[in-house]
Formats: C-alpha cells, structure tokens, sequence
C-alpha cells in the first residue's frame, strides 16, 4: 500500500480535547502516534485500558491521524452487533464531518470510517463479483481490531493478515491473561502492549469507580439438595415432583440448581436482597441500573417471573430478561443504556457481560458460577464507568456494588489459576489433530504395522489430503497460510511420509475453514472418540482407553434401547458384542474401525434424554454479608512471579544485548553491564522498583539474578570446567557427576558448593562428591563454582 507523502507531523497535531478528557487517554495516543512517527512501515499496535478509555481513544486517534493525512479510511471491528452499533453512534457523535458506515445495515455504502462484525467483512473480502473484490488489500489505511484477545486471533487472524494497513488492536482484558499469539499478531514482546492502563490505577486516578465487592451465601445454591435433609413437609414436596422417568434422586447437586432445577424461594430471596440494599437513584425512590448475570435463558426467564409476582407494580417494566433469545433484544439494550429509561433491571446471559457501556450501573448481580478471571473481571468492569450527576445536579457515582451469591467473589480474590473455554479448539480441528497424530504413529510404526493398521493408515492420509485440497485460498482465512495449504496439497509430500512435517501441518492446517464439511456433530463426536482410543491403543494408554471406552458402550447400550428402528436393528450383533468384556479383550485399531463406520450414522437417532426442568420451593437460607476484598492489584499488574517470567522471555529473546550475552556466556560482567540491566528490568517492571529491588536482594544482584533466568551456555559450562572433565584419568563416575554440573548450569546459570550434596548430584555419589575426588580435586571443583557465580557479579 502506498502511504501519502504529504503528511504533517502527529506529534505537533493537538490532540482534540472535546473527545479525550483524561491523563491517561492523552498518554495512551501519545505513546500511539510516536510508535507511528518511529517507522513508516506496517505498524502494529497494542492499547490495553480498562474501562470507558478504549473508544475514546481510538476516535481520538482516527481524529488525528485523519486531519494529519495519515490514512483515509479506517475499518473498526467489534465481535457483537451491538458494539458494532455503539461505536457507530461514538465515531458519528464526535467526528460529525466524516461520513460512516455502518456494514451491518448499509453494505453497499461508501465513507471513511466503516464499522463492522469480524464475520460481516470476512464475507465481504470473500465475496468476488466480476473478479473483483469490493475490498482490496490496501482499500483501508488503518484496521481497529476491539476487544483484541485470544479468540479473535484464532479465528479471524486471516482479516488481519489480508489488508495492508496500519493495525491497533483495543482491549480491556489484563494483560497477563492475553495470549502469546495476540501480542505476536500485533509485534509486540509477551506482556508489553504498547500502551496499559489497568482497573486498580484507573481506580486510584479517580478515572473509575471502586466496587463495594459483597458476598451473599445461599444455602441451597452453594450446597444444593439433599432428601434426607428436608423436614417432613419438604420430603412430601420432593416425592410429588415431577423428576422424569428416573423418578426422584437422592441429592441435587449445586451445579443443578439454576439449569434444570429452579427454586422459587431461592429467587425471591435474591431479589428482596437486591431491592433492599441495593444502591438506589431518583432520590432513594427507584433501584439503580442493575445487571443480573443468570446462568441461562430458563434461569433469566425464571427470575423475571418471580420479579413480576413479587413485584406487581413494576411487572414487564422495571426488570428485562436480554438475551440472544429476547426479541427486539437491541431495542431494549438501548432503553437500558438511557438513564430515566426503563429496564432499570436488565436480567443478562451473556450478552452484557462485556463491551456494553452504561455508566449508570450501580449494582451487578453474579447470580451464577464464573471461572474464567478475563470474563469475570470483564463482567466488573460493567459497574466501574463514572457518571456525572447520577444522583443529583453535582452528586456523581462514587461507587458501584456487586452481589455474589455463588463465590465467585472467594474464588477470584485467591487469585487463581484459571482456564478460558474460549481457548479450546473447535471439534473439526481436535479431530484434524487426532488423524495426525494417528497418521504419525502409523508412519513411525510403517515396518511393525499390521495389515488391517496400514489400511488406516492409507484412509486416514487420503482423507487428510481430501480436507487440505477443499481448502481455498478463495477465503482470506486460508490465503494467510497459502504457502503452507499449497505444500500439503502436493501429493509427493504424502508419498514420501518422512517429507511430512506433523507439528507443521498441525500448527498451520488443522483450524482453517475447509469446503469438505460434515454437518453432523453426533458423527463426528463418535469418530473422534473412536481416533482417541485407536490412539491410546497404539499408544499403550490403558487409563484413557477405560475412560473412552465406556463412552462407546453407553452409545451402543443407548442404539440397543431403539432396536425397533430398521436401520439400527440391521446391526444389532455388533451393538451387542460391543458391550461384552469379551469383545474388548485385544480389540485393535482395525475392529475399533469397523465399529466406526457401521455406527456412525446411526449416533444421530439416539433418543436425546431430556432432562425434565423442575420447579421447587424449598426454604433457602440466606446468610450474612461478608465484604470481599478483590485485590485489584491482581487484575493484571505484575507480582514477582510474573516479571520473571516477563523478564526470561525478554531476555533470552534480546542476548545479543553485551551485557546480556557477557552472562550467558559466562565473561565477566562490569558496573555499567548491570546499570544496563537494571534499566531493561525496570522498564520490564512498569517502573516498579519494588519487584527489581526484591530481584536484586534474593539473588544478591542483578547478575545473577538475570544469569538464574537465562542459564549458562552449555559450551561456555564445559569449558568452565574443562580441566577436569577433559583429564585422561576421569573415571565414567566422575564423568557423569561432572556433566550433572554442566546441566545445572546450563538450566539455572550458577550454583551453591551445596547443591552438590543434593539430588540428582547424590542419585550418583550418594555420600557427595569426596568419595569420588581427591582433595585437591574438590577444591579446583570449589573454585570454578565459585569463580562462575562470581563473574555475574560486578
């Protein structure tokens, strides 16, 4: 693309203020335009704020770089149609005299600024009339990437990698729970975004409102049901529900509650907690803005109920179930958003968990376990916007509470280990995978393979190939890997299997969009299961196998149950030998096969069991209050352990830097070596000298501390003890214990005289190192040790 010559200076541009009001969101486009003003190539950026600061930022920043002639039409994406309206009516709010358009309802139009879902302009570049693509590659000067995370890398990277364009990516995710893959989309080090702003300094800054974090509990949300608990009348209340056709269980577990079993005395509890300590508006009169987060459509459904009986006076008005379900769910997304607007209670699942910005929410409602800490600190986020005048002329919000009845508040403020769902692969690429990893052990085992494995073998690489070749570069998500798609399209590759490259074709092929579809979930959730245990065969996996496969004997005992159906009936034999013990007795690969593909289609007619939804009302028990604190310096800003880790990836990323490389390569290190260091390590550590004062004091300098991270070099180790490792008269002992040494060198970069009188060092010589040296011996050994430790230190 070529870039316009006749651009003024960013830096000089005033930034205009009528849009950007805050410190932080200045710092923020500051640090944004000198990255653009440091090179004029493609440029990639990374904004991470919390809060209200994103938009404002980025019409800031197309404002600016518009009037200086850097770019001339700009493309913002957002994943939800409601952001996507949203940030039409910011961009048309402020910069009134640049035409926008809007790709969800005006596709054909033409402006400067068009907003858009990832999947909208997907099928626009994909789309081709009269060999043309309405956008080129170079059609825009700048893409705005919204809520920059995981997901949006995996699935629509090909968007980014197609236009030639300066690219910023806005997100409110804390930027250690963003993944490796965002921050190399947008060219930046693990960790080190362009520009942060994270919720605790917002906070302390007044840019946003704290939390009053409030923990309820519940006894049977927390605990659930058990029948032996009840009192006698609850018993009789048990016994005359309709459970189903199991008939009446024992025990509800919590996870139960709220998806299938809905309590009503539950409900009414939650909400008279809600309207009664509430932070309420209107003079004391009305409950403020409140975002209930419900468990599912059954649940928010459920609570609306209870709302409207308990409180008539309000019903169908005051409190909204939105959801992806609700229709005309914008309209009321809209009516939420404005302050004398009713719903003031909006009933949520999902859909205004992130993104949507109201800053007159004063209370959230966590009706529902959260293990995710980017989406739980996403869903606080909805409360913490400032608003001017909420109460009353010049009485803003100063606060907002969260209600937790189900512990997320407890879990969150142990700032856990969690995992996303929202990382997991998709069915069609875990099942890509498997025919790999299958194919790979069958090539490996080309020679030991019987008859029926090299059968499978050759159908697992033809059906691999038939995926790869109905993969067109057509689709921008495809052309991003074409060298990759044209390579395995090439049938001598397959021919030959040692050309293959497993972790490649993995890596690159396995979750690109492919014309070779199969619509039927049910089949392919069977097949691979049937791959995973052909695997743990293979494999000598015998506690995955158990697990496995008791999935492919329920599914032949639920094919057994319908037998009345002709196509099942026609290979019932096979059904009923799957469920013997006889059958699985040296089952292969071949017979686990054979299972594969006269079942298959025959999963889909399997009777789903439909839980029955139960209503109850048993006696809840609420609890007292306890006031939760979240630690908000854990949202996102780094502790110790972290910048480790932010350190070890930078600097064995960057040891071409002297200092750096004099430490790996174990030379003598200087003062200005280490003042170096300590500048790297500061910046590394957000200005937080605390964490580089701690790095230095429990490894007695900075040398050594940044020597722990990136090891010794393992031919500058040898060499460090090359007087008697290469002596004639070594014996294999002395030997092996000498190459222990090198090891823990090479892994940890310095080592203490007693770590030689611990394992792996005693597994050798369990009495240390005297009874295989001599005096003299173990004092060189003493003082090479030594000698290393002491070159990291200036």
């Amino acid at each position: 693309m070529q870039r316009r010559t006749s651009r003024s200076s960013l830096k000089s541009e005033k930034i205009n203020n009528e849009i950007v009001e805050r410190s932080y969101q200045h710092e923020a486009i500051r640090k944004v335009t000198e990255a653009f003003e440091d090179n004029n190539e493609r440029k990639s950026l990374l904004v991470m704020a919390t809060g209200s600061g994103k938009t404002r930022v980025t019409i800031a920043l197309v404002d600016l770089l518009m009037k200086c002639n850097w770019v001339k039409r700009v493309l913002f994406l957002a994943d939800r149609v409601s952001l996507v309206k949203q940030a039409s009516k910011e961009f048309g709010k402020h910069l009134k005299d640049v035409q926008v358009v809007n790709l969800l309802k005006n596709p054909d139009a033409n402006g400067r600024i068009y907003v858009s879902t990832y999947q909208t302009i997907l099928n626009q570049i994909n789309r081709v009339e009269n060999n043309q693509r309405k956008f080129g590659i170079g059609y825009f000067d700048l893409v705005v990437v919204d809520e920059a995370h995981r997901s949006i890398y995996s699935k629509y990277k090909g968007i980014f990698q197609y236009f030639d364009s300066y690219l910023v990516g806005l997100t409110a995710t804390p930027k250690d729970e963003v993944d490796r893959n965002t921050y190399s989309l947008f060219q930046r080090e693990n960790q080190d975004p362009t520009f942060a702003f994270g919720l605790e300094e917002a906070i302390s800054q007044g840019y946003l409102v704290p939390p009053k974090s409030v923990s309820v509990p519940l006894n049977i949300v927390r605990e659930g049901l058990v029948y032996d608990d009840l009192s006698e009348d609850e018993k009789q209340h048990w016994d005359e529900l309709e459970w189903g056709e199991e008939g009446p269980p024992e025990a509800v577990d919590s996870a139960a509650i709220n998806k299938w079993l809905f309590n009503e005395d539950t409900v009414d509890r939650v909400l008279k907690h809600l309207m009664t300590k509430g932070e309420k508006v209107a003079s004391g009169d009305r409950i403020g803005k409140t975002i209930i987060f419900a468990k599912n459509s059954l649940h928010a459904e459920f609570i609306q109920e209870r709302f409207d009986i308990n409180y008539p006076q309000y019903k169908g008005d005051l409190a909204r179930v939105i959801t992806y379900d609700t229709e005309y769910a914008q309209d009321l997304i809209d009516k939420f958003s404005e302050k004398e607007k009713s719903p003031h209670i909006a009933i949520s699942v999902d859909m205004l968990d992130t993104g949507i910005d109201v800053p007159e929410v004063v209370n959230l409602v966590f009706f529902k376990v959260v293990r995710s800490k980017t989406k739980f600190w996403q869903m606080v986020g909805r409360g913490t916007r400032l608003c001017k005048d909420l109460y009353y002329q010049g009485e803003d919000k100063k606060f907002f509470y969260i209600f937790d009845y189900c512990k997320n508040l407890e879990f969150f403020s142990a700032n856990p280990e969690t995992v996303d769902g929202n990382s997991s692969d998709s069915l069609d690429t875990r099942l890509f995978k498997t025919k790999v990893e299958l194919l790979q052990i069958l090539n490996e085992n080309s020679d030991k393979n019987s008859d029926e494995e090299n059968v499978i073998k050759k159908e697992t690489t033809e059906n691999l190939k038939e995926i790869i070749n109905s993969m067109t570069t057509e689709n921008v998500i495809v052309r991003g890997s074409r060298r990759y798609v044209e390579k395995y399209k090439d049938n001598q590759i397959w021919d030959n299997y040692r050309l293959l490259d497993y972790e490649e074709i993995n890596n690159k092929l396995s979750s690109l969009p492919t014309q070779l579809t199969d619509s039927d979930e049910d089949a392919k959730h069977f097949d691979y299961t049937i791959k995973k245990l052909q695997l743990c065969i293979l494999r000598k996996d015998n506690k995955n196998f158990i697990k496995l496969r008791k999935n492919i004997t329920d599914i032949a005992s639920n094919l057994e149950l319908q037998q009345s159906i002709p196509k099942i009936k026609s290979v019932l034999p096979l059904i009923l030998e799957i469920q013997t013990e006889e059958w699985w007795k040296d089952v292969t690969v071949g017979m686990l096969e054979h299972v594969r593909k006269r079942l298959r289609d025959l999963i889909n007619l399997i009777e789903k069991s439909k839980k029955n939804i139960v209503y109850t009302n048993f006696t809840e028990t609420i609890g007292d209050e306890v006031e939760i604190d979240l630690n908000l310096h854990k949202t996102g800003f780094l502790d110790f352990e972290k910048f480790k880790t932010k350190a070890r990836e930078y600097l064995k990323s960057h040891d071409n830097k002297i200092s750096i490389n004099k430490l790996r390569n174990n030379k003598p290190i200087t003062k200005m070596d280490i003042e170096e260091l300590e500048k790297i390590l500061l910046n590394l550590a957000e200005n937080n000298t605390g964490l580089v004062e701690k790095a230095k004091e429990t490894n007695k300098g900075l040398g050594l501390f940044v020597r722990t991270l990136i090891g010794l070099d393992k031919k500058a180790a040898t060499e460090a003890l090359s007087d008697l490792i290469k002596e004639s008269t070594a014996n294999s002992r002395q030997i092996q214990f000498l190459d222990l040494i090198v090891d823990e060198l090479t892994k940890n970069g310095a080592m203490e005289e007693s770590r030689l009188y611990q394992a792996p060092f005693t597994d050798v010589v369990p009495t240390g190192p005297e009874s295989i040296f001599d005096e003299n011996k173990i004092e060189v050994l003493f003082k090479k040790i030594d000698d290393i430790r002491n070159k990291a230190i200036a």
